[in-house]
């Protein structure tokens, strides 16, 4: 049976190196790189397009969430496992959203890690129980932003600048730009085109009928 090839991307080169003493010591697992940076895994996703990216968030340079979504747009075959030490929202959604398809926390058992690992790679979805409960807790995030937050989401969606939402409300762009603020914060985004795609991705705005 063919071995899963994954790399592996964390900061510290102690934690690494025990991952790597457990992993490859499994009979279907293969540890085919390391990077201590985002950009350093992104680089190895392109040169190898590994079955799996094990990936720490907190990172030197480019984080973990960027780098899941640079690893996906690169080798999308590859999943990513995140494995971090955080386990609050603004760490959780926006890896998901990055397109990771694992969320575990560090103090998990490296025969949970390695159970993971094998699940992903087989397009399973797998989530340590206390980030899958607070994702159960967020099913309908839509629900955080206010009426008035959710029109200027739509607009967002339209592609109209803050200027041009302004004048349609008559406010401010000031106060404009603080709805925007707000929804990238409530929705876990990091800017207006990730609201965007988030719009038409979640059904808010709807292809016209021709």
């Amino acid at each position: 049976m063919d071995k899963i090839n994954l790399i592996l991307c964390d900061d510290h080169p102690a934690v690494r190196q025990g991952l790597r003493f457990f992993l490859d010591a499994q009979d279907d697992l293969n540890v085919i790189g390391e990077a201590d940076s985002g950009e350093g895994a992104v680089k190895l996703a392109e040169e190898f397009a590994p079955d799996v990216v094990l990936m720490d968030l907190q990172l030197n340079g480019m984080d973990g969430a960027t780098a899941t979504r640079e690893v996906k747009r690169i080798s999308p075959r590859t999943q990513v496992v995140v494995l971090t030490s955080f386990s609050n929202n603004g760490d959780v959604f926006p890896a998901l959203r990055a397109g990771a398809s694992a969320y575990l926390l560090k103090d998990s058992s490296m025969d949970v890690i390695a159970d993971a690992v094998r699940r992903a790679a087989r397009g399973e979805v797998v989530f340590d129980r206390r980030i899958a409960n607070r994702i159960l807790q967020q099913q309908d995030p839509l629900r955080e932003l206010t009426p008035r937050e959710l029109e200027v989401l739509k607009l967002i969606a339209e592609g109209k600048t803050n200027d041009e939402i302004a004048g349609q409300f008559v406010v401010s762009v000031n106060t404009v730009k603080g709805h925007v603020s707000n929804i990238l914060s409530k929705l876990h985004l990091q800017d207006r085109t990730q609201a965007a795609s988030f719009a038409w991705r979640e059904g808010v705005m709807r292809p016209n009928k021709t």
